[in-house]
């Protein structure tokens, strides 16, 4: 009898021990490299999005979602985008064009980057600098549908994790009405005139919220820096550390350090 006892331990061991392998299976599936299960998927994401406090406008959304194939094209071809020089970055982004248009602007909003500088203390020549270089000025805020962008990048096994709070944060600004299910933006779910990943928009954003309005989404950058750590009457370029917390590219940071320096200097 003891040794009939042991030998059902043992079997309920081995039991255990394949639902955990099962398990683990389960959790490595529950991201994906194609669309063929992101259907699937959403249901469970689902499940987590009402755990989290999405309602009834944001879970419509996600159900709504399709697999953004576009997305995921950009995304792996994004160390592209930043490899080379600083110099080289530069040229390809039209920098000396940034400076030219900035400096314009600069004089021409002149009220709006004294007050926004007077509330947060960032300077205007590097929210010109993120301005040009993420939409050319508001001439280019994207095409993509913004929840099935980043509703693809929380299924795609890439980045899962970072992107799953950003996704969460999407389907609330639909509830909000932020965001409509037919929203667009930037290839990664990036909306507005500086293109604020959703996240950023719930934690950041100031006044309306509405950051396909300029004002509005040059005082939220303003703001995302500041709580990044930005000194007021420092230059830009002596405000790395914020910067990096915009991108995390370091060309992509000196290139903004030396359009703003330039800006400012004017």
């Amino acid at each position: 009898m003891a040794f009939l006892a042991k030998g059902r331990t043992l079997a309920v061991a081995v039991v255990v021990a394949m639902l955990g392998l099962a398990t683990g299976a389960q959790a490595a599936a529950s991201c994906g490299k194609t669309g063929a299960g992101f259907d699937a998927w959403k249901q469970g994401f689902a499940a987590d999005a009402k755990a989290e406090g999405v309602g009834s406008r944001g879970l419509a959304a996600l159900a709504g979602a399709t697999y953004a194939t576009r997305t995921i094209a950009a995304d792996r071809a994004i160390h592209k985008a930043f490899s080379g020089s600083v110099e080289d970055f530069m040229k390809r982004r039209g920098a000396s064009a940034i400076i030219s248009k900035g400096r314009a602007l600069k004089k021409s909003n002149a009220a709006l980057f004294n007050q926004i500088e007077r509330n947060y203390g960032v300077s205007p020549g590097v929210l010109l600098a993120i301005w040009g270089m993420e939409t050319g000025f508001g001439a280019s805020m994207g095409n993509q549908n913004t929840v099935s962008a980043i509703v693809t990048l929380a299924y795609d096994c890439r980045r899962p994790d970072y992107f799953h709070p950003h996704a969460i944060a999407a389907l609330k600004l639909v509830d909000r009405g932020a965001l409509t299910s037919s929203s667009v933006g930037a290839m990664h779910g990036e909306v507005g005139h500086t293109q604020f990943l959703p996240g950023n928009v719930l934690k950041y954003s100031v006044g309306s919220g509405n950051l396909r309005d300029k004002a509005t989404a040059l005082a939220s950058t303003a703001n995302y820096l500041k709580g990044h750590g930005w000194r007021a009457g420092a230059s830009a370029s002596a405000n790395m550390g914020a910067i990096a917390g915009w991108n995390s590219a370091n060309v992509y940071q000196q290139a903004i350090a030396r359009i703003a320096d330039a800006i400012d200097a004017n």
